[in-house]
């Protein structure tokens, strides 16, 4: 067992170990409850999965480990090859958890805990999410049978899925710069309890928490997943949740370009959320610009790696990460170097211009950010969108519906000619819409970066939506997802 222990060991510096064991023949809602508990309380759970000699032990032992290493709760699971007495006397855990039921039994690993301050716990855990593993893997995986593909549209502006199968495989090897908001996203599932009986309130208790990098960092991982190098400038607080930004993104790949900034927390969203509905959310977040400095600082690195890229995406939450003194650098440049631009200037809860964002070939509002950036709350949405296209000396406006789809305002070869079209949602059962429009932007201007015409970019961006809402929190897009879809016979 000495492998086993120095893993631990290693992994588990300066945490607090609990220890498990036992046969786990067949994993069963009263094993996730105790495994729960059990996590819940110390930083580092550790299960010792009883080997085949040990009575009630009939199932084959890698089967039993592989099924406790699936579980999420579960930082580390082995085979035990020894008494379980004899190992927790070797790796000193601060807590052993049993089940109720052996609380009024004898426990021998009371006098070895006794003598280093360990603690022996006893719960069978409780009723509510005992299963929330199976739900989150329901969350994250994809249903391509609810998303439906529009088939007029593809033969109005003659194109072909074989011809979107090979525009999804061009797109790897781009190189997109992401200049915008460091946001980090947590889903708090809750059990609902009930009303108060003391005012009118819902009281619900959190049983799961699930991080996801979200705003600018979301379309950086974008477009890494979909095959581009991607740099992504930012800046945040000096924290642990730039921290684990930070490491996220590093980890998959992005070169990170982080600025602290230490008069600003990073920005963190909490939804509160029971029975797949969102019940509140709760934004932490400093809403001023950076200070000269750092703008200084932030324009300089991006000069430094301009010349190889190919597409700059501006991903703006209006949070001062881009004051307009550093939007008109790197425009200037940009447009210096014939490097593609394109825009989204989020204004779901603040206020925010998207025009102030200038020359981009693509920029993809709301309609409520529209109406806001040109002053108009009653024209219809195509003079809506040749308002903005003038404003913001754009090349192509697309404005986004919402469950309504998206609004096509796109240039013809003849610079005074403009054609408009529409595209419903694709996916007709939505999980979580929060990061519709992420996803679609960095799909439809990553096909924009390597030839494809607007109408065939939309079509791909709309997919990357349907995609991307078909699953609850921001989890990056694949070429494998999007040519499933595309492959699919769902066509309306």
């Amino acid at each position: 067992m000495d492998k086993e222990l120095k893993h631990i060991k290693k992994q588990s510096s300066r945490k607090k170990i609990v220890f498990v064991s036992g046969s786990f023949n067949i994993i069963h809602p009263g094993h996730l409850r105790l495994l729960r508990f059990a996590k819940e309380c110390g930083d580092y759970l550790v299960v010792g999965v009883l080997d085949d000699k040990a009575p009630g032990s009939f199932i084959d032992e890698k089967l039993r480990l592989e099924g406790l290493q699936a579980i999420a709760w579960v930082d580390y699971a082995f085979v035990l090859r020894e008494s379980s007495l004899a190992f927790i006397e070797k790796l000193k855990p601060a807590f052993v958890v049993k089940g109720k039921e052996h609380e009024e039994r004898e426990n021998p690993e009371k006098d070895v805990l006794h003598q280093y301050g360990g603690k022996l716990l006893f719960s069978s855990g409780e009723i509510s999410f005992s299963s929330i593993d199976l739900m989150n893997t329901e969350w994250k995986e994809l249903s391509i049978s609810s998303i439906k593909k529009p088939a007029d549209y593809p033969k109005r502006h003659k194109f072909s899925f074989s011809e979107l199968i090979e525009i999804s495989d061009r797109m790897q090897g781009l190189n997109v710069c992401v200049l915008g908001d460091t946001i980090v996203d947590e889903y708090i599932t809750c059990d609902a309890l009930g009303m108060s009986q003391e005012d009118p309130t819902i009281v619900v208790t959190p049983v799961a928490r699930e991080k996801f990098v979200g705003g600018a960092g979301i379309v950086a991982l974008h477009a890494r997943g979909l095959g581009a190098d991607v740099h992504f400038f930012s800046v945040a607080g000096r924290d642990e949740t730039q921290n684990y930004a930070q490491k996220h993104l590093e980890s998959q790949g992005v070169n990170v370009h982080m600025f602290q900034d230490e008069s600003r927390p990073t920005t963190i969203k909490q939804r509160f959320r029971a029975k797949q509905k969102t019940l509140l959310r709760v934004s932490h977040l400093r809403q001023h610009s950076i200070s000269a400095e750092i703008r200084d600082r932030f324009y300089k690195e991006i000069s430094d790696v301009i010349a190889g890229i190919d597409l700059v995406i501006f991903s703006d939450f209006n949070y001062g990460c881009l004051p307009q003194t550093l939007v008109d650098q790197v425009t200037a440049i940009c447009d210096q170097k014939g490097i593609m631009m394109v825009a989204d200037s989020q204004s779901s809860s603040q206020i925010g211009d998207v025009s102030r964002f200038k020359k981009m070939t693509l920029v993809t509002p709301t309609e409520r950010e529209a109406r806001f950036a040109v002053h108009d709350f009653e024209s219809g949405l195509v003079v809506l969108a040749e308002k903005l296209r003038k404003k913001s000396a754009a090349r192509n406006i697309i404005i986004t519906l919402d469950e309504e789809g998206v609004l096509i305002h796109a240039e013809t070869e003849k610079e005074s000619d403009w054609l408009t079209d529409r595209l419903p949602a694709f996916n007709t059962a939505p999980k979580d819409v929060s990061g519709a429009g992420d996803s679609f932007l960095t799909c439809t201007s990553m096909a924009m970066a390597v030839g494809a015409d607007i109408w065939k970019s939309s079509y791909l961006g709309s997919i990357a939506a349907a995609c991307q809402v078909g699953r609850i929190g921001n989890i990056p897009l694949a070429p494998k997802d999007i040519k499933a879809e595309i492959n699919g016979f769902n066509l309306v």
